[in-house]
């Protein structure tokens, strides 16, 4: 996604099969300000958003013709665009599945839409900024041992990163970092409620990275740990 439309014109999709959580989202989204479409099974989904490329997609892991994160991996093959992923059980595999293929945050069901609404603005607020350090003087590239993060290209070396998560820590290696403050810094929320959203993603890192790269400190927080 290289342009982020302005408000009014910004398009999310939400790929939900059951119609009354589809309809609410929907209506909430509307009301929020933006365009938004639906689609109702895993191919339908794939399909709209390459109709409309939306800026934004919100993607129930359970649907018909194909899962959630098959889907997830054909759009994101297709066009790197932000997801929020909808799950009806806490399973940590799926979780961590979803982010794998390029989810940038989940919710798991019942929740509510006014959390979603604030969590498609935070994501928003994210990428927008992401998109203001690409057209600004691009900052030099971190390297920390064979870790080599470009913020102005968004790429890291090791391919597949959680860029946002990971080039936070790296901006301040060693050091502890809370999970709230975390929460606060990367993902813009007020409050602590998504803790383990930060977990989920941890173990993503370490999946990729290796399980020495990233420390935990019990009962406080994480901090990237590279040999130099």
């Amino acid at each position: 996604m290289n342009t982020l439309r302005d408000m009014s014109e910004r398009r999310i999709l939400v790929v939900e099969d059951e119609r009354a959580i589809a309809e609410a989202v929907a209506a909430r989204l509307r009301a929020e300000g933006f365009a938004v479409e639906l689609a109702a099974d895993g191919p339908g989904g794939v399909a709209a958003a390459r109709r409309i490329r939306p800026d934004l997609v919100v993607l129930d892991i359970m649907l018909p013709g194909f899962d959630g994160l098959e889907v997830c991996r054909r759009i994101q093959a297709e066009r790197p665009v932000p997801v929020i992923m909808l799950t009806a059980r806490d399973d940590e595999t799926d979780l961590l599945v979803g982010l794998a293929v390029g989810a940038d945050d989940y919710l798991t069901k019942p929740f509510s839409v006014r959390e979603l609404a604030a969590r498609v603005h935070a994501l928003m607020r994210r990428m927008e900024k992401a998109l203001a350090v690409n057209h600004a003087e691009s900052p030099p590239p971190i390297t920390l041992g064979e870790l080599e993060i470009n913020p102005a290209e968004r790429r890291v070396r090791m391919a597949g990163a959680e860029f946002d998560l990971l080039a936070h820590l790296a901006g301040r290696p060693r050091t502890v970092l809370p999970r709230e403050r975390l929460l606060a810094e990367v993902w813009g929320w007020a409050d602590a409620s998504g803790t383990r959203t930060v977990d989920s993603h941890i173990k993503a890192l370490r999946r990729k990275l290796g399980a020495d790269v990233i420390r935990t400190v019990h009962g406080v927080g994480y901090s990237l740990e590279i040999s130099r």
